[in-house]
């Protein structure tokens, strides 16, 4: 299977151009749950490809408003590249999505393959979907408590380095999971101000004291990321879609693409012990 079988053709791929503002993005990151948006400018001989945002490079970011900035380079692929090569990309680079892109003149972004194009594809049997979900799961389970903070939450997630935090109640039990999604619908950019300390002399300034002297306070407008500090149950899921760890990549793949999930825990009785997450559904192929 070919990448152009199962990619997201351009003219159905949501974009933003530059120049541009985090606001720009911030709109498909929130309304859509999009983890990231391709980054386009308009050129003399037509459009260029120049990077992709996602809201990884939001939340780092808080003080940057410039599109430009908040971009980076990532793995790019071609319409003629085979599927399975690009899931391996993705696995060894970390990367959800994909360019497809055409050389020219310029840069040309002809479409966009995501992990879910790939879960896609073993949903509906086009790829290698046999392997039991149970090979391929991690045991390795990130876990938050109901009410921790959501702050709190969100740090857990981020220095996990995964998307999600299945929430545990009191006795341990497994009572819902938090996604990065959740988080960045709840996320609100606030502007303010930051005080830099005593403004400094200049060396050839004639009043300069020994290289020190107070001329006033500086202050520079600053943007940060405001999330609610609320408990994490008032913001999880708490209608879980579980699987046994003997269901296939298949099945699991059409549990996600069914209920537009990216990780679904596995259960032995009521015990969990498993997660399977898109990504490791690539593995299959």
């Amino acid at each position: 299977m070919q990448v152009a079988d199962a990619m997201t053709p351009r003219e159905e791929v949501v974009t933003v151009e530059l120049p541009g503002t985090r606001d720009d993005v911030l709109e498909y990151l929130q309304e859509r749950g999009f983890s990231s948006v391709p980054v386009v400018k308009q050129a003399d001989d037509g459009e260029e490809y120049r990077g992709l945002v996602s809201r990884d490079d939001l939340i780092e970011q808080p003080d940057e408003d410039q599109l430009a900035i908040l971009m980076r380079e990532v793995p790019t692929t071609t319409p003629d590249a085979d599927l399975t090569d690009v899931a391996r990309l993705m696995l060894r680079e970390g990367a959800r999505r994909v360019p497809v892109v055409e050389e020219g003149g310029a840069t040309t972004l002809v479409g966009i393959v995501t992990v879910t194009d790939v879960v896609h594809a073993i949903a509906r049997g086009d790829a290698d979907g046999e392997t039991e979900v149970g090979d391929l799961a991690a045991t390795d389970i990130n876990t938050t408590y109901v009410q921790t903070p959501l702050t709190v939450a969100e740090r857990e997630i981020y220095y996990a380095n995964v998307p999600y935090a299945v929430t545990l109640d009191e006795e341990g039990s497994m009572a819902g999971i938090l996604t990065e999604v959740d988080i960045i619908e709840e996320a609100r950019v606030v502007e303010g101000e930051d005080d830099t300390g005593d403004s400094m002399a200049n060396q050839d300034d004639e009043w300069m004291w020994e290289g020190i002297k107070a001329i006033g306070k500086r202050y520079i407008p600053t943007r940060n990321v405001e999330i609610p500090a609320e408990p994490t149950a008032e913001f999880m899921t708490e209608d879980l879609i579980t699987l046994s760890r003997r269901r296939t990549a298949k099945e699991a793949a059409q549990q996600m693409i069914t209920n537009d999930i990216e990780q679904i825990p596995l259960v032995s009785g009521d015990e969990l012990v498993g997660i399977v997450r898109d990504v490791n559904l690539l593995e299959a192929l």
